[in-house]
C-alpha cells in the first residue's frame, strides 16, 4: 500500500488559539496533496520553552507552555481537526495531581477517533530537566499507515532508542522537534549551521541504520532566546532524502509503499539480522560509563 506522510517545519508559541489555526492550516495543505500522516513539531501547543541552558527561569509560568492532559479538550479538539488523517504532535503533558502535576515533553499520535499512542521524551538536553520529567521507553504501535514508533528531538541523538523501536516492529518512525541552532558560533546561514548539519544527520543515520522510513518534523523561525533549524523531512530506509523543506516554513511530502522500499532495503544490506547482541559487553559499557560520568 502507497501511503503519503507529510513533515512540518513550523513555528508554534503560546497563544493557543493561533495554534489550532495553524494545525487546521496544514491538515488542510496535508489533505490536499493526498497525505496520510501528518508530522507537527515538538511542542505544537503552547509552544517550547523560551530558553534553554540555563538561561532565564522556567519557574515563571510564561517561560512554561500549558500544561494538558491526554484526554482533555486541546487533544480532543485536534481530533477535531484531524479528518482522515494520523497526526503526531508535541504537548506538554500534565500528569498526576491536578493542584500539581508531573509535566512531561510527550509526542502523541492520534486521529479523529482517539490516540493511538504516547511517547514521552526520553533525552533531556541542556536542563531541559528544569521544566520537564523525563520518559524511560520506546515502544511501537499500529496504525492505519503502519506500526509506528515516536520519538523527540533529541532522543534522535542516541541510537538505542531508534533501535528498540525497530526491533519492536516499527516501519516508520515520526521524530518530532524543537531542534535549534548552535548558541555560540552560530551561522548566519541557518542552513549551514553545525546545529542544522546534525539535525539531519542524526535523521538519515537512524533511518539507514534501521532500515525504516524515518519523518522528521521541526519548529521554524525564533521563540525566546532559540533560532529552529526547520529541515523537516521524509527519509527512506536506505538513509535517502525523499522530501526536505529547507529551514523555513513548509511541509515536505513524499510518498512510497513502506512494505516494499523496507523488502527491498533489508535484502541489499542486513543491518537488523547480522547483530551480535552477544558481542556487545555491557561490563565493558559500564567501565567506559563510569569513566564519562568522571
Amino acid at each position: 500500500m502507497t501511503v503519503t506522510l507529510a513533515a512540518a517545519s513550523e513555528s508554534f508559541g503560546r497563544d493557543l488559539d493561533e495554534n489550532y489555526r495553524t494545525i487546521a492550516r496544514l491538515v488542510a495543505e496535508a489533505t490536499a496533496v493526498g497525505a496520510h500522516l501528518l508530522a507537527l513539531p515538538e511542542a505544537a501547543i503552547g509552544g517550547y520553552l523560551s530558553s534553554l541552558g540555563g538561561h532565564g527561569d522556567p519557574s515563571k509560568p510564561d517561560s512554561l507552555p500549558p500544561a494538558i492532559r491526554i484526554d482533555g479538550p486541546e487533544l480532543a479538539r485536534v481530533m477535531a481537526l484531524a479528518g482522515d488523517l494520523v497526526v503526531v504532535l508535541g504537548i506538554c503533558e500534565a500528569d498526576g495531581p491536578v493542584a500539581d502535576p508531573i509535566r512531561y515533553n510527550t509526542a502523541v499520535a492520534l486521529t479523529k477517533d482517539g490516540v493511538l499512542g504516547v511517547h514521552r521524551k526520553v533525552h533531556q538536553p541542556l536542563g531541559e530537566s528544569m521544566s520537564y520529567s523525563a520518559g524511560d521507553s520506546f515502544a511501537a504501535f499500529d496504525s492505519p499507515v503502519g506500526r509506528i514508533g515516536l520519538m523527540i528531538c533529541y532522543d534522535k541523538a542516541f541510537p538505542e532508542g531508534a533501535r528498540t523501536l525497530a526491533l519492536d516492529g516499527a516501519e516508520i518512525v515520526v521524530c518530532v522537534s524543537a531542534w535549534p541552532g548552535a548558541r555560540t558560533a552560530a551561522a548566519t546561514d541557518l542552513a549551514e549551521d553545525r546545529w542544522t548539519k546534525r539535525f539531519r544527520l542524526y535523521d538519515q543515520a537512524r533511518a539507514l541504520e534501521n532500515q525504516l522510513v524515518w519523518v522528521a518534523s521541526n519548529q521554524a523561525g525564533t521563540f525566546g532566546r532559540l533560532r529552529f533549524v526547520g529541515s523537516a523531512s521524509v527519509i527512506g530506509p536506505g538513509g535517502e532524502v525523499l522530501a526536505e523543506t529547507g529551514t523555513g516554513a513548509g511541509l515536505a511530502v513524499a510518498s512510497l509503499d513502506v512494505a516494499e522500499e523496507l523488502a527491498a532495503a533489508r535484502r541489499a544490506m542486513f543491518a537488523l539480522r547480522d547483530r551480535r547482541p552477544d558481542a556487545y559487553a555491557l561490563d565493558g559499557v559500564v567501565a567506559q560509563e563510569a569513566l564519562v560520568d568522571a
